[in-house]
């Protein structure tokens, strides 16, 4: 970049950082985060404006709305309108993390660790026993699933 034009970048970054009534407190933070880091973040921020429940039980209340709204969208059969109530869903669910502060990218990625575990020993179990996934029926897997939650 030559020093014209960091000179014109410099300027607009310094006017950006006077004029804050056309800023949006939102502003600043990367789209490219992953969609739930990125949903924490903004309800971090607007909850530091307060706009925010003010407990836990306006978050648990939005979260009964939001999977009736679901449940509506479903009954409709609008796929957009589901994957509008899901994300709706899903951001409820950032929210209820951040109020109870866990990080939802490290609980996702938990139970995605634990839910791989738990798969893989229905796997191995239908394997000792000669058989396979696909000739197993869902009551069989279902039986061995919850023998790999008691083990841990």
């Amino acid at each position: 970049m030559n020093r014209k034009n960091m000179t014109k970048r410099i300027k607009l970054i310094n006017k950006l950082h006077r004029d804050t009534s056309t800023r949006s407190l939102l502003d600043g933070i990367p789209e490219n985060l992953p969609s739930l880091s990125r949903a924490e973040r903004i309800t971090r921020k607007v909850s530091s404006a307060g706009f925010d429940w003010p407990d836990l039980t306006g978050v648990l209340t939005k979260m009964d709305e939001e999977m009736k709204e679901l449940r509506e969208a479903l009954s409709s059969g609008d796929r957009r309108k589901i994957r509008g109530e899901i994300g709706d869903l899903l951001f409820v669910l950032v929210n209820l993390a951040r109020f109870l502060r866990i990080d939802p990218e490290d609980a996702l990625s938990r139970t995605i660790e634990k839910f791989i575990s738990r798969f893989r020993y229905i796997e191995t179990s239908l394997l000792k026993k000669g058989t396979s996934i696909h000739q197993s029926s869902l009551a069989e897997m279902d039986c061995l699933w919850e023998e790999a939650k008691g083990k841990g």
